[in-house]
């Protein structure tokens, strides 16, 4: 709300009045306003829409049964196994990242941040190109794989190392600068105290984080579900075998089976709605709380 202040020269006894640097005009408020509701019904809401409509055009029950088909499940199945397997190796890495960097100084310390911002600017494609040169049957590790039997690429565990890297930095990032913000002084009281390395963690430092870290799980198990380019390039396309719901909706629609791929995509994004959904009602349920860990 825009507030308005006496004349700095001292005429309280008129009506001019000087506005706040920081308030705009009524009008400018209501223009402002409505660029951002335009902006947000042209870009989201309206493809979202056109995503339901054309997932609904036969009724309930088609979409009822593309979700049924066995290749369909398969990929369904295949996206929330990889998100339970990468989302707590991620947590893990996260806080112990955010951990050293926040808490300790060390040689190497800017090195390590840069290395956790790098999946944010190398291409999805190029992270999975990186794990075919590692593991691919022409690279160094590759004859040895293929020898004793372990399949990485086109198989699950390649799936689940390719989104690892992808979505790694979402809980290190989330941390990191509430940790830094927070300093160390909780921890060397408990320390004086007689605490142990991990007691200090558990019953001090993770209390002060929590809500950080639930922010950082929503963001990195909405992304590892939602993963397209590292995922394609590994995965190798196999049906009912190694392709996640992403890759399903890019087939059914190459097929022109458009209400099946609709309907794919209808349920990545109701995914991507619970988790914003989640995301807002803790926000307004635990609002003091977070803001109070965020100060502390």
């Amino acid at each position: 709300m825009a507030h308005d202040i006496p004349d700095p020269a001292g005429h309280h006894g008129t009506s001019e009045m000087v506005r706040t640097a920081t308030s705009e005009s009524r009008l400018a408020r209501y223009v402002l306003i409505g660029l951002a509701l335009c902006f947000m019904g042209l870009f989201v809401l309206m493809p979202l829409a056109a995503v339901f409509t054309e997932a609904m055009r036969n009724g309930p029950g088609e979409f009822l049964t593309v979700l049924s088909d066995p290749e369909t499940f398969s990929a369904i199945r295949l996206t929330l196994l990889v998100a339970v397997i990468a989302v707590p190796l991620n947590v893990v890495f996260g806080v112990a990242a955010a951990w050293a960097i926040a808490k300790f100084e060390f040689k190497g310390k800017a090195f390590l941040t840069t290395l956790i911002d790098l999946p944010f600017s190398v291409s999805p494609v190029i992270s999975g190109l990186v794990f075919i040169l590692l593991f691919g049957s022409h690279s160094l590790l590759g004859p040895w794989l293929q020898g004793n039997g372990i399949q990485i690429l086109f198989a699950v565990p390649g799936i689940v190392l390719a989104t690892v890297f992808v979505t790694f930095p979402f809980v290190a990032r989330e941390l990191i600068p509430l940790m830094q913000e927070q300093g160390t002084s909780d921890e060397e009281a408990a320390l004086s105290l007689g605490a142990s390395g991990w007691q200090t963690f558990w019953y001090v430092t993770l209390p002060n984080i929590k809500w950080g870290l639930l922010y950082g799980v929503l963001l990195c198990n909405a992304r590892a579900m939602g993963e397209f380019g590292a995922v394609s390039v590994v995965s190798g396309h196999i049906r009912g075998l190694t392709n996640t719901m992403p890759l399903q909706v890019e087939i059914l629609y190459n097929e022109y089976n458009f209400v099946a791929a609709f309907a794919v995509a209808t349920l990545l994004a109701l995914l991507a709605l619970v988790t914003l959904v989640l995301k807002s009602l803790l926000e307004m349920k635990f609002s003091e709380q977070i803001a109070a860990s965020r100060r502390h």
